[in-house]
């Protein structure tokens, strides 16, 4: 009898054990809609996808659930104020909603065309991306379903992948015909394309960095090398200066033999820097200066987060492009503002008045990270996802229909199919369990009357900095 109990002690150590260490498949032990599902992923390089059976990179398994339940106690947390921005960007469709012929229209000027139904993604492409943008796009929308499985409804949608803006308001006058419904990695006041997260948040393989929880995470520590009153007193920028007119007059601000406007521009060569395992382009390294410039390249930068998140005061030069989390930051608050005419004229004045109001300076730059640390969370990056598309889909007028082109793709099927650096991003982005807590609560839309006033806002302030009459205190 002693014998028995010993052995089934031991049994249930091992299941135990295993719960942790191997991920076992809690799904398929009754139903698939289960309740605040928790997967331990704790051992570096474990996941809960098996690629040893051969055909998983060809078939998606059935075994993750397809629907949760939040207890009932979970009460939302309110969504940052720039999902508001959701109901902005879907205005074009309000009162005609979304019709297929719509969406039809916005193939030729899209990459990908993504359909969901019954919480599966089916994926049809339409041209040659860019690195591999589509394939990280695609993986964050998965993850999404694996974190509200059942929750984002059927859908259908076109998606671009590249820097410039395609469905321009000039070609689509309001009264006479809708625009297509085009999804992108930014927008501007000229077009209607619909703002997303873009694909480093899972990782940028091409660069070598990481997703952006511990991209955010090694800057941060990066912030602790060096004091900001001890930081290098100057206005400084890396990266490939060709992209942009912006970027090549911003050459132009370098410190020369005869003058010097406070700046510190620097090249980047991504071949040379490929060969040397990127060691001198780390993000986390570039947090010594007391001030940096954003400067977009053929329309925003992905490098926006990773600038603001160094500390230093963010010197913006006159953006002309938005992503979708930037366009509640007000200049003063959370960043300079710096005009292209007299560009270096204004980046000098900046980092002096910086230097003579040091306090301040560092105010600046504190609440620009603190803007990013707080409201660039993951789990506000896959809310305002899951926001978007909802929104998006209550203005569809047609049911999805999977295209006999579209290929079923899930986290099984990109994982299994890749190597290297691509899996190990994959892997460390991964979502290994539903959200134990609903998505946050939208606030509602702007009234013209709110939207007005907080864009006056931000025109005074911008003011301020034009006429150089700077109202802060100390």
């Amino acid at each position: 009898m002693t014998k028995w109990i010993f052995v089934s002690i031991i049994v249930l150590v091992l299941f135990v054990a295993s719960s942790f260490i191997l991920e076992i498949d809690l799904s398929r032990i009754g139903s698939t809609t289960l309740r605040r599902i928790i997967i331990f992923n704790n051992q570096q390089n474990q996941f809960s996808i098996s690629c040893s059976d051969g055909n998983s990179a060809k078939t998606c398994s059935s075994y993750y659930p397809t629907n949760i339940e939040f207890e009932d106690d979970s009460q939302p947390t309110s969504c940052p104020e720039y999902f508001r921005w959701i109901h902005e960007d879907l205005k074009p469709w309000k009162s005609t909603g979304i019709t297929r012929e719509m969406v039809e229209r916005g193939k030729n000027i899209s990459h990908i065309r993504l359909v969901i139904v019954n919480g599966k993604a089916y994926v049809e492409k339409h041209g040659k991306v860019f690195q591999t943008r589509d394939t990280f796009t695609i993986w964050g929308i998965l993850q999404l379903l694996r974190l509200y499985p059942g929750k984002v409804p059927d859908l259908e949608l076109m998606f671009q992948c590249g820097d410039k803006t395609v469905v321009n308001k000039k070609d689509f006058p309001e009264t006479q015909i809708s625009p297509p419904p085009v999804f992108h990695y930014c927008g501007n006041d000229n077009s209607h394309d619909i703002v997303f997260p873009d694909w480093t948040f899972w990782g940028w393989a091409e660069l070598n960095i990481r997703p952006w929880e511990a991209t955010l995470h090694n800057i941060q520590e990066g912030n602790k090398i060096v004091k900001w009153k001890d930081r290098v007193p100057y206005a400084f920028w890396k990266g490939n200066p060709k992209v942009s007119y912006v970027r090549g007059e911003l050459g132009k601000c370098n410190a020369t033999e005869t003058h010097d406007w406070n700046a510190r521009i620097y090249g980047i060569q991504w071949k040379a820097e490929k060969a040397s395992h990127f060691e001198n382009a780390k993000l986390e390294n570039q947090c010594t200066y007391r001030y940096k410039i954003y400067a977009e390249g053929a329309t925003w930068s992905v490098s926006e987060k990773y600038i603001i998140a160094c500390d230093s005061m963010t010197m913006f030069i006159e953006p002309k492009y938005y992503d979708f989390f930037t366009r509640n930051m007000l200049p003063l608050q959370h960043y300079w503002p710096i005009s292209i005419r007299n560009m270096c004229e204004e980046i000098k004045y900046a980092v002096d008045w910086g230097n003579s109001h040091i306090h301040i300076a560092e105010a600046i730059g504190q609440r620009g990270t603190n803007y990013v640390v707080e409201n660039l969370k993951m789990k506000f990056v896959y809310d305002y996802m899951f926001h978007l598309l909802n929104e998006y889909a209550k203005l569809m007028k047609f049911k999805p229909t999977i295209p006999t082109e579209a290929v079923e793709t899930c986290s099984e099927s990109m994982v299994c199919s890749v190597r290297g650096l691509k899996k190990r991003l994959f892997v460390d982005s991964m979502v290994t369990s539903p959200s134990e807590t609903p998505p946050c609560s939208i606030p509602p839309l702007y009234t013209p009357e709110t939207l007005n006033e907080f864009l006056q806002k931000k025109q005074n302030l911008l003011k301020q900095v034009k006429t150089r009459t700077i109202n802060i205190k100390e």
